[in-house]
């Protein structure tokens, strides 16, 4: 009997001092009273937050009575805070987020994008079919299952020296920009796509405008436009691999890295990415390498983005292609580089490589006048620098003067 009486004051005394906890729970809308799932509910006291779920719900639990301040932010919209009073079990109701309107970067591209009513035949694939597609090919054969558009490859399996033609067209009337500025070569009008390797990880959206297209700068655009958005904001931090792997010797190895939105103004991206193949086409191998960054800072009506992506290549010379008569006997034949020594005996030479390195700078800057009005800058620059070693035998440029 004393041990049991023991034992019970014992177990009063525990649970007296055990302080009660009490939960609340609520549910997020939008303006148009339709809940947000994924909205973040944060208790700053604490630092304890939950993600509301498909109906917008959430439930905080096992917490102490007292006062605490709670904030209710999704992007988009602008944060809610509320200070609640907890002596018991709540249901705080409903909170109607409002829409914040911050510069998006897709402001960046706007003037040059093709639209529903807009009388332009197009083609618009967004990041999801563009991973879906990317084996690290380069962008011509990304955009290979597009209408109209036929693609060419020098190595024969996508990688290294690539082209396209849409509509018939070649590269230098076809207006390629990236963000809106133009990416075609000043003297030829072309783009060169082995200086961006990988490109494609970088980018968030592109549109394929065939025939005479919205934009108005750059190279004419006869054939098409080619419009690329690279990687828009990203919420949260990230980090990524990708590799493949395939025929060939090819390999690809790409990291990606962002830090998501720092105390709600700044972001920053980086990719690094390196290819390597030995081609399908004789002696016709490439090393690529690229990378991309990007630093943003954005408020309500401001964006200020700074991109800048290089890339650089060394490849082996396949660029004269196979001759027909050939094509049934030897598929992969390779004559650049080719050679008879003293011995009369058949050699290539070695070095028969072309180099090139390329580095772009994007300045962007973005301002929202008012819900109708959008000032957009932007200042870039490009730079390049390489050079090609080709073997030739000097006899066949013995010129009929020196002769006499």
């Amino acid at each position: 009997m004393f041990k049991r009486t023991v034992w019970g004051i014992v177990w009063l005394l525990t649970v007296i001092q055990v302080p009660a906890q009490y939960s609340f729970s609520g549910r997020v809308l939008n303006e148009e009273q339709e809940p947000l799932g994924g909205a973040n509910v944060v208790l700053s006291e604490l630092n304890k937050g939950v993600i509301t779920d498909q109906w917008g719900r959430f439930t905080m639990r096992k917490l102490r009575p007292g006062a605490y301040t709670l904030h209710i932010s999704f992007i988009g919209y602008e944060t809610v805070q509320a200070v609640v009073e907890l002596r018991e079990d709540l249901d705080l109701g409903d909170f109607r987020l409002v829409p914040s309107v911050y510069m998006g970067e897709e402001v960046l591209v706007t003037a040059i994008r093709a639209g529903e009513r807009t009388p332009v035949s197009y083609t618009s694939l967004d990041e999801d079919e563009i991973r879906a597609r990317n084996f690290g090919q380069d962008i011509p054969y990304l955009l290979s299952m597009t209408p109209s558009l036929v693609t060419t490859s020098d190595a024969g399996h996508g990688i290294g020296y690539t082209g396209l033609r849409i509509r018939g067209t070649d590269a230098n009337r076809i207006n390629v920009t990236v963000n809106g500025v133009p990416l075609n070569d000043a003297e030829s009008h072309s783009v060169f796509w082995v200086d961006l390797p990988d490109f494609a990880s970088s980018v968030d959206n592109v549109q394929i405008q065939r025939g005479v297209g919205t934009s108005t700068n750059g190279a004419a655009a006869f054939g098409a436009s080619i419009n690329f958005q690279t990687r828009k904001l990203e919420k949260d931090p990230y980090a990524r691999y990708d590799g493949t792997f395939g025929s060939f010797a090819t390999r690809k190895h790409s990291i990606a890295a962002g830090t998501g939105i720092l105390h709600d103004h700044f972001t920053a991206d980086l990719r690094l990415s390196t290819l390597h193949s030995d081609g399908y086409i004789d002696r016709s191998r490439t090393d690529l390498k690229s990378w991309y960054l990007s630093g943003s800072w954005f408020n309500a009506k401001t964006l200020v983005k700074f991109i800048t992506f290089s890339g650089v290549e060394e490849l082996y010379q396949a660029w004269n292609g196979v001759p027909s008569f050939m094509l049934d006997t030897a598929r992969t034949y390779n004559a650049l580089g080719e050679y008879t020594d003293a011995d009369d005996k058949l050699k290539y030479y070695d070095n028969q490589i072309d180099y090139y390195k390329q580095e772009h700078y994007q300045l962007h800057f973005s301002r929202v006048i008012t819900d109708r009005v959008h000032v957009t800058s932007a200042v870039h620059y490009t730079s390049g620098a390489g050079y090609y070693e080709q073997y030739r035998d000097c006899l066949l440029y013995t010129s009929d003067a020196a002769d006499e």
